[in-house]
């Protein structure tokens, strides 16, 4: 049975890396649901979160692809709730005009989302928390009419002083 499964990768922060590495998972034919891809606390190192739709055994063998291109540093896979968090950031533009504002507004606050633009005819709430989360303001402002929605797609990290690459903030070796 197919579900989704999250892979963290560091890869060098080089030309071609990240092609390479999604020219990989291209060639293995698994779908990819979402990838974010942004710059570490370590200079020249990318961390990249990727949520592809495979079984267990799957996200396995693409973790063993992963740490044979020589660009990738280290590879984190079986990530579930409660060995690491996820979050998601979406931007979500919905109808609101004067009569209906207070109330979408009301409502991005209970999903703890701010109003990032007004527009004359529209807001725009910035919402994050877990995909479910998001999914359910968004269901939550259909009624109103959501014009537009940009989600990041889920990042994970490692709960505790583990960091994913063996070695907690301290220098120390991260807990199993």
């Amino acid at each position: 049975m197919k579900t989704t499964k999250t892979i963290i990768a560091w890869m060098e922060d080089r030309p071609g890396v990240l092609a390479r590495v999604a020219s990989m998972i291209r060639r293995r034919n698994y779908n990819v649901v979402s990838l974010a891809v942004a710059p570490t606390e370590t200079p020249a190192i990318s961390r990249m979160t990727a949520v592809l739709e495979c079984d267990a055994s799957q996200e396995k063998l693409v973790g063993m692809q992963l740490r044979k291109l020589v660009n990738v540093t280290n590879v984190v896979t079986d990530l579930t709730p409660d060995k690491a968090i996820f979050r998601e950031l979406a931007l979500i533009k919905v109808n609101a005009d004067a009569s209906k504002r207070s109330e979408v507004i009301h409502l991005a606050e209970v999903f703890r989302g701010q109003v990032v633009d007004v527009g004359p005819q529209t807001l725009t709430i910035e919402a994050t928390g877990t995909q479910d989360k998001i999914d359910s303001l968004i269901e939550l402002l259909q009624p109103f009419g959501v014009r537009e929605v940009a989600r990041t797609g889920p990042v994970a990290m490692l709960r505790g002083t583990a960091n994913g690459r063996g070695i907690s903030g301290n220098g120390r070796k991260a807990e199993e």
